[in-house]
């Protein structure tokens, strides 16, 4: 198998050759009016890192790897300021070691031995964090990444509760594989669902596949088991609890700050086997949003309730750019969704919406036999038109910046979350730190927005944003579009992350985020924990 890059998203296969390049400059140069160079994207061999400052026990120098490819590879995640260092080959504090622990044991054995020599010991997920959430720390003399990938087994699966007992090194298609054959799944997809593991979820916070109703991973654990350096730590399964404040949830988004979660216990269900979707159109993004709210208050649960401005619906869905577009999806592994997409559709409509009959589709199993067999039944269903175009977008968007890595384009992406009746003004503020900065710091640039999510009480907005910068003076201009945003989010009352995580990027504004007392409290916990402060130092708090 091809290895993972150590600075494209996705394997060393994905990295883009010379004429993808050479294409992706002259797209550059024809959008921005200017002169882009094409350049000669980095390889392994070219890499040159620190040599490693320690060197395992013998009992676990079969699970431990030292050579700069791997050590690379777990330095950075995939957000534009990580892809830039690594594609520039900027590495100046490298993990010493990465360790593959394959059983429990191995993982509290490398624990063990890094609490008590004071190394850094940083939990990996699955490699995809855009936040920083395993970059090494500076002022240890070493720094072990502990990668979990090895431990990918679906243990046990409880098809009366609907649950299953599951290794958190599994990453989302090898996890929904070994559930198939029992006619379930997780349904949990985030965007890095194919580099992105359990344990990296649950330690995140992850959002994922549903945009209204169950779509955290909160929702779906129901025990958890975590190695700390003081011991270990599980809680027992249960569907709900009333006793005192919950050990799941506090594992539930502590970024490896307080253990490393080895398995859990969560909640699955029936495949999917009915589905049903519609694409409705809107004059305006604000008029979207008013039918966004509408359908999610009135409790019919949409699995996608998608709504791009008229930008990303150009971008992303093939459409004008005249237009707004809501996208709205149900599916069931029992029940047929004909009832519940007529009632969304009307509920659209009635704010404002245009959609052709001929745009909903409907689909069911073909006998009930394929229900029983655990067949996915589709028909197509979301996969046509403007909504397919977005679908195919969405998962491929992740691979697209890899040609344009190191051409001067200064792109990401940013999300919140925020009450209905602040939105509007939220929308304003951050739409217009973004322009302005980029106008400053570019010369121009686009801004577009979408929800990924929406709730009752509020949406989940999510900005994209991309102008042209200097080549070598990339990360400095990031970084005063990122903070100007992020600074206007905080201003309009939003969260400084939905579902990207804190990590080294939004600690300074999750600081004022979260109330102090909070935090000193999350530092007794992790003095309780983590004695000597190894755990992923730095995120979260400072002990």
């Amino acid at each position: 198998m091809s290895r993972r890059s150590f600075w494209a998203w996705g394997l060393e296969r994905d990295e883009p050759g010379a004429e993808q390049v050479r294409e992706a400059a002259a797209r550059l140069s024809r959008r921005y009016g200017v002169e882009v160079a094409s350049v000669v994207p980095p390889r392994s061999a070219d890499l040159r890192l620190r040599p490693p400052r320690i060197r395992p026990p013998a009992s676990l120098a079969a699970i431990c790897a030292t050579d700069d490819h791997d050590r690379a590879a777990h330095t950075y995640g995939r957000s534009f300021r990580d892809r830039i260092r690594a594609y520039n080959l900027q590495f100046p504090n490298p993990p010493d070691i990465v360790a593959r622990p394959t059983t429990e044991a191995e993982v509290t054995a490398v624990l063990d031995w890094c609490s008590a020599s004071g190394y850094a010991a940083i939990p990996y997920g699955g490699g995809s964090s855009t936040v920083g959430g395993f970059e090494p720390p500076d002022g240890y003399d070493g720094i072990v990444t502990i990668d979990l990938s090895a431990l990918d087994k679906v243990l046990e699966v409880d098809g009366v509760s609907r649950a299953a007992r599951i290794q958190a090194g599994a990453y989302g298609p090898g996890l929904e594989a070994q559930l198939r054959p029992h006619g379930f799944t997780l349904r949990h997809y985030p965007q890095s669902f194919e580099f992105s593991s359990l344990g990296g979820w649950i330690a995140t916070r992850s959002g994922g596949h549903y945009a209204t109703n169950h779509t955290h991973i909160d929702d779906f654990v129901e025990s958890v088991r975590m190695v700390t350096p003081s011991g270990l730590w599980e809680s027992r399964r249960l569907p709900g609890s009333g006793a005192g404040p919950s050990p799941d949830r506090m594992a539930i988004g502590s970024e490896g700050i307080l253990g490393i979660i080895t398995e859990a216990w969560m909640r699955i269900q029936a495949r999917p086997q009915y589905r049903a979707s519609a694409g409705v159109t809107y004059a305006s993004f604000a008029a979207g949003a008013e039918a966004a709210r509408r359908i999610v208050q009135a409790k019919l649960w949409p699995a996608n309730c998608r709504l791009l401005d008229e930008g990303e619906a150009a971008a992303a869905a093939g459409m004008d750019g005249s237009r707004a577009l809501l996208i709205i999806g149900f599916e069931s592994g029992e029940l047929p969704q004909d009832e519940f997409i007529r009632h969304a559709v009307a509920i659209a409509r009635d704010a404002g919406g245009s959609v052709e009959e001929s745009d909903i589709r409907i689909s069911a199993p073909a006998a009930r036999g394929d229900v029983a067999a655990g067949g996915d039944a589709d028909g197509g269903t979301g996969r046509q038109g403007a909504v397919g175009a977005w679908r195919n977008a969405f998962l491929g968007a992740p691979y697209q910046r890899n040609a344009t890595t190191g051409l001067g384009l200064v792109a990401e992406t940013l999300e919140t979350a925020i009450t209905w009746e602040r939105w509007p003004a939220m929308d304003d503020m951050v739409r217009g730190a973004l322009q302005d900065t980029l106008n400053r710091v570019c010369g121009g640039g686009t801004v577009s927005c979408r929800f990924t999510h929406v709730y009752p009480d509020g949406p989940a907005p999510y900005y994209t944003w991309e102008g042209m910068g200097r080549r070598g003076a990339e990360l400095e201009m990031y970084e005063e579009i990122k903070a100007a945003a992020s600074d206007a989010i905080m201003a309009a009352g939003g969260t400084i992350t939905h579902h990207h995580a804190v990590g080294r990027l939004h600690r300074p504004w999750y600081d004022r985020q979260r109330p102090e007392l909070f935090a000193e409290a999350l530092r007794a916990a992790k003095r309780a924990l983590d004695p000597n402060g190894v755990l992923n130092p730095g995120l979260l708090v400072d002990v």
